[in-house]
């Protein structure tokens, strides 16, 4: 067996309402001055009130930061800097989906001063140190909050990732009641998002790849795929709730030491340019990315695929990889996801700009199992298109 690490958060508390516990968590393991990061409709539907009133109820003093936004570009990273300066500060919690986590990740490591942010993309180019850090997330899909990435969108669309073990939060919050309003599209995106993240570490091509990883790639995979359509088909299913944030969560953990490949690279474009949400975009790409990469690499699909699906069991190895796609290309149409690039208004003629900017994601396209070229690329969007 290679050798491997494997790091994650420090803790983990779940269950439902365990939201209700941060004022006890904050007093105990945070700090007395709490930046709460989040977005402005989750504030404004009232989502982060029992967070703010456990704080508040412990004695906490707390500033909140609500301009987090899709695909959070620099300036609003630089905006929560200035604010946790400002208000001093001596913790940070992120309550949200993805965006609000990765933006709470960076304001942690900025506030203190020690770093900028133009000098920490890229992997490892965080030192810290960084404040205390909690994150809560409301929707089952990213990981954030048991992953060392940050996206930020750069210039006007690129994506550029901070990676570091630095911005790993010291506790990850999972409550499934701050999931239950989730619209049945969005529990769709997300839902399919998680499983790409579990798809994805269990191929990889890094050389981190590891068993633990893998582990918690099929029992994330095994959650998800039982849990996804009925969550969509009715939001307050409180297990297929549990289930899908635990699921995402581990598929996280699997990713973070494991890192995701051409699916997130094919799809990041997606959202750069036309807003198209990370969930939608990798539901997007994903049936396609995985035709291409069964030609030659069919192994670890095989080996997962009847962790969703068991009735793939029966077929050979190639024929079960391929099946895997299609399934997975079927479970979409059923969640009610769009299917083709057109759909999320993009035109054919830019694809070749798609598919210039995805070979720009090379610390994503290393991990891909079969090589990926500018022409494949674009090949994989036009069939998506």
């Amino acid at each position: 067996m290679q050798a491997f690490k494997f790091e994650t958060v420090g803790r983990v508390v779940f269950g439902e309402g365990a939201i209700n516990t941060l004022g006890e968590i904050a007093t105990r393991s945070l700090g007395s001055r709490v930046m709460l990061v989040t977005d402005s409709g989750l504030l404004a539907a009232g989502v982060v009130d029992p967070a703010l009133e456990s704080l508040k109820g412990a004695g906490i003093d707390v500033t909140v930061f609500s301009d987090v936004v899709a695909d959070p570009p620099e300036h609003v990273i630089e905006a929560a800097d200035a604010a946790g300066r400002e208000f001093g500060a001596d913790a940070v919690v992120g309550i949200g989906g993805g965006s609000s986590l990765d933006v709470a990740k960076l304001t942690s490591l900025l506030v203190p001063g020690r770093e900028k942010l133009a000098d920490i993309y890229g992997i490892g180019n965080a030192t810290g140190p960084r404040l205390p850090l909690l994150l809560a997330p409301t929707t089952a899909g990213t990981g954030s909050e048991v992953t060392p990435i940050s996206i930020i969108t750069t210039g006007g669309s690129e994506k550029k990732g901070v990676v570091s073990p630095v911005i790993l939060p010291d506790i990850a919050l999972l409550d499934p009641a701050l999931t239950y309003g989730l619209p049945a599209h969005v529990t769709a995106a997300t839902g399919i998002d998680a499983m790409v993240h579990a798809i994805e570490a269990f191929a990889s091509a890094n050389p981190n790849n590891n068993p633990v990883s893998q582990a918690l790639a099929c029992e994330a995979l095994r959650l998800l795929g039982g849990a996804i359509e009925r969550a969509v088909t009715d939001g307050m299913d409180r297990a297929a709730r549990a289930d899908m944030l635990l699921g995402a969560m581990l598929a996280g953990q699997a990713f973070a030491n494991s890192p995701v490949a051409a699916v997130h690279a094919l799809a990041y474009p997606l959202g750069g340019h036309f807003h198209v949400p990370h969930g939608l975009s990798n539901a997007l790409m994903l049936p396609h990315v995985l035709r291409f990469n069964a030609e030659t690499a069919n192994a670890a699909y095989a080996d997962i695929a009847p962790v969703a699906f068991p009735e793939l069991i029966e077929l050979g190895t190639q024929a079960r990889a391929h099946a895997f796609a299609e399934k997975l290309g079927a479970l979409s149409v059923r969640c009610g996801l769009e299917q083709r690039l057109r759909d999320v208004g993009v035109p054919k003629d830019f694809l070749p700009t798609l598919a210039e900017d995805a070979m720009k994601q090379t610390r994503l396209l290393v991990n891909n199992p079969r090589p990926v070229t500018d022409a494949d690329a674009l090949a994989i969007y036009e069939r998506a298109w």
